[in-house]
């Protein structure tokens, strides 16, 4: 996953030059597919550049279109680039929606970083299990992150939308859902324990750039 902040006044190219490079990237049997996303809200204008990978190994092979198409990179889409920030995260099944999105237009990404992961992921456990035994599957997909900086999240979770209209839909909070289940004391003691697991947390929304996507 890499974070791209676009330089002021330079979107407009930004999205020329990535529109460049995957024309080269296809015209040399380029065969990886990846998403491209806008930050919907924050400060400034950033895309997000992600791409899965079944394991470690795969990031040893060669990928020689990316490799041929590397000066369209360097001309027509770094001298609009202010900085980027590169992360890795595994997927945590156990906790994670099983059926696939289609049609996905709009992601919600809520970040954590945490004081006490093991009580963070006791609570997510707890949640999910309770959204699966009402709704079947747990709503989003649950990620931690593999190393990173001091200010890093630890772990995400994304939530899949067809449109901005399926934000409209109303249905209950995950912790609405779950005192409906297990009573306000079970759901007042778990609140508590994931306020107190957590240093800090923050969500944005994110739209899918289909023609710049692979």
């Amino acid at each position: 996953m890499s974070e791209i902040t676009v330089k002021q006044g330079h979107e407009s190219q930004f999205i020329a030059g990535v529109k460049m490079w995957k024309e080269c990237y296809l015209e040399n049997k380029g065969t990886d597919k990846f998403n491209v996303w806008r930050r919907v809200q924050g400060e400034g204008i950033l895309y997000v550049l992600t791409g899965l990978m079944d394991n470690w190994a795969e990031m040893d092979k060669e990928d020689a279109a990316g490799k041929g198409c590397r000066i369209k990179v360097l001309d027509f889409i770094m001298p609009h680039v202010e900085k980027i920030n590169y992360s890795i995260a595994r997927t945590m099944p156990e906790f994670s929606k099983t059926t696939t999105s289609e049609g996905t237009k709009l992601v919600w990404v809520s970040f954590f970083r945490t004081t006490d992961g093991n009580s963070f992921r006791e609570v997510v456990k707890e949640i999910s299990s309770a959204i699966r035994s009402v709704e079947g599957t747990p709503r989003g997909t649950w990620y931690s992150f593999m190393g990173g900086g001091p200010d890093s999240p630890e772990y995400m979770v994304s939530t899949a939308y067809k449109g901005y209209a399926d934000l409209d839909i109303s249905r209950d909070g995950v912790w609405k859902l779950y005192e409906n289940k297990n009573g306000k004391k079970k759901t007042d003691a778990l609140r508590a324990k994931a306020i107190a697991s957590l240093e800090n947390d923050w969500s944005y929304l994110y739209s899918l750039n289909e023609e710049l996507s692979n």
